[in-house]
């Protein structure tokens, strides 16, 4: 990722909502966030984000007529670069869980204090996953019922590599304590995962905490 500024496409289909969302990173953080466009349907702004190049896209997840979840997966697949913020105004926690399978770096709720936007967008185009913690709690229960025995079926090459995973680290990151390239890292994630049963980088990590590689 550049240093910035960092450029940002929202997309949500209420234009008043995208538009007092633009002028709050304008007017906050202007010099660290550029607002380079909006869009109001998914296959739209798949196209935006490939035109700005955008560092950052902030989804709305009740998206007519893709809907955010496939919005997301869509923009992931053409543009896995690209950070993605999910943003829901609904309680459905597994609409959000959803969103992360999809692909999304980060989720919150549109009832969030918009002040402080800034701090997550960072964290997300840091490599950093931000999560609601309600939502972190649900991934939580549902590991319980998966982490047990798992330590016994992995081996000690495996087990270093969950641990570097879940500490929310980027690939490049993880290739090099386990002394291999980047494209390698990348396979050897997606293994884990399979044998983890994951979805995603974010049940790994709460499977972690459950089995108590985190303590």
């Amino acid at each position: 990722m550049p240093e910035g500024p960092y450029t940002v496409v929202i997309v949500d289909d209420h234009a008043l909502f995208a538009q007092g969302l633009a002028l709050l990173l304008e007017s906050r953080a202007g010099e660290t966030f550029r607002v380079v466009g909006s869009a109001t349907a998914g296959e739209e702004a798949v196209a935006l984000v490939g035109r700005n190049r955008a560092d950052v896209a902030i989804v709305d997840l009740a998206l007519p007529p893709l809907g955010g979840v496939e919005t997301i997966r869509r923009m992931k697949a053409a543009y896995p670069d690209t950070r993605v913020l999910a943003l829901s105004g609904t309680e459905d926690l597994d609409l959000a869980a959803a969103a992360l399978r999809a692909g999304a770096d980060g989720y919150l709720g549109k009832s969030a204090d918009p002040d402080v936007l800034v701090a997550p967008l960072l964290s997300v185009l840091a490599g950093v996953r931000v999560v609601r913690a309600e939502l972190l709690d649900a991934l939580l229960v549902s590991a319980d019922r998966t982490a047990d025995g798992l330590l016994d079926r992995l081996s000690e090459r495996d087990v270093e590599l969950w641990r570097l995973l879940a500490r929310g680290l980027e690939t490049s990151e993880i290739a090099r304590p386990m002394l291999v390239s980047e494209r390698t890292a990348k396979r050897m994630i997606a293994s884990l995962l399979h044998k983890l049963g994951a979805a995603n980088r974010i049940e790994a990590a709460a499977l972690a905490g459950r089995a108590g590689l985190l303590d």
